[in-house]
């Protein structure tokens, strides 16, 4: 397994994402090997529409994808997820040369390379722990030849706008010339629904959320009471985006780093942001980020949406 320069930045950017106004901690760090295991169950929560969904629209898209690839592409996967989404495509695609997962995580990453690995006897699986929205180089074994990115899930939604079209230029860099992109992305609806899929009645988003907390006690000596904090949801019309938050239920003090951090009763840390798109704004930011758009597929029901893209 190749490890691109893995960041050891835990410490440092919650040190910097707590000192700020409003606190922020970074999304990517959610996903330890608990967060891992516990974003698979909200996967198949009910309220959590965006996973189902795309699996509905792959098998649809893949053999028009696979047509316009054509043979021996190889396959690089930004966020790995479990590998289910991706042996769909690998399952279409004629005689693709390899699957280069990436992702922070590396427990999930073996995951996902091990089961793409028993379900395509002969194919290269090359597994990358890396930071995605960062610069990072293929593995030097990886075949020469075409290039097809898989960013599925929505992920893209997680970034800002900006950084929405820096992810897409860095990846347009790491893939090369000719490449092409399978992007998933979900898209606006009912309030009501989003924020559903991102609370659910169960509370393992909630779970999720907290783990963070929980993460920086264990690997970075903090001293957070998780049940001084609350997982909040909250959609935002103006940027159309779910933003989630942990709120402190009570004023407080946290050592982290040796530096003491205080809350305000009812202050939060702002986790994560899931942007939802209308695909006239999505096509913007993918031409943006050096991209255009081959095809479009969305469910009947137009909760989400798959693209195909190509390197301008």
């Amino acid at each position: 397994m190749l490890d691109a320069a893995m960041p050891s930045g835990l410490l440092a950017d919650a040190l910097a994402g707590l000192a700020a106004s409003p606190k922020t901690l970074p999304c990517k760090w959610l996903y330890d090997a608990e967060g891992a295991r516990l974003f698979e169950d909200i996967t198949r929560l009910p309220e959590y529409y965006p996973t189902r969904t795309e699996m509905l629209i792959l098998p649809q898209a893949s053999a028009a994808i696979a047509a316009a690839c054509g043979p021996g592409v190889a396959v690089v996967e930004f966020g790995s997820g479990d590998g289910s989404k991706v042996s769909v495509l690998l399952s279409a695609l004629e005689s693709p040369s390899a699957y280069v997962p990436v992702d922070i995580a590396a427990e999930w990453l073996d995951a996902a390379a091990a089961r793409v690995a028993a379900e395509q006897p002969g194919l290269a699986v090359l597994p990358v722990v890396a930071d995605f929205t960062q610069y990072f180089p293929l593995p030097a074994e990886l075949p020469a030849g075409p290039r097809l990115g898989f960013f599925p899930g929505s992920t893209i939604g997680n970034f800002t706008p900006d950084e929405a079209v820096g992810f897409l230029r860095r990846a347009r860099e790491v893939l090369g010339h000719g490449a092409r992109m399978v992007l998933g992305a979900d898209l606006v609806k009912a309030p009501a629904v989003l924020e559903a899929a991102y609370d659910d009645a169960q509370g393992v988003t909630a779970a999720f959320n907290l783990n963070l907390l929980a993460r920086l006690n264990r690997e970075a000596g903090a001293d957070f009471e998780l049940a001084s904090f609350r997982h909040e949801a909250r959609w935002n019309p103006v940027l159309e985006r779910v933003e989630m938050h942990l709120v402190a239920r009570r004023a407080q003090v946290v050592t982290l780093g040796g530096q003491r951090i205080g809350f305000a009763e009812g202050e939060s840390i702002h986790t994560e942001n899931s942007h939802k798109y209308r695909p006239d704004r999505l096509r913007q930011l993918a031409e943006a980020g050096g991209w255009r758009d081959l095809a479009l597929w969305t469910d009947p029901a137009g909760l989400f949406s798959v693209w195909l893209l190509e390197a301008a």
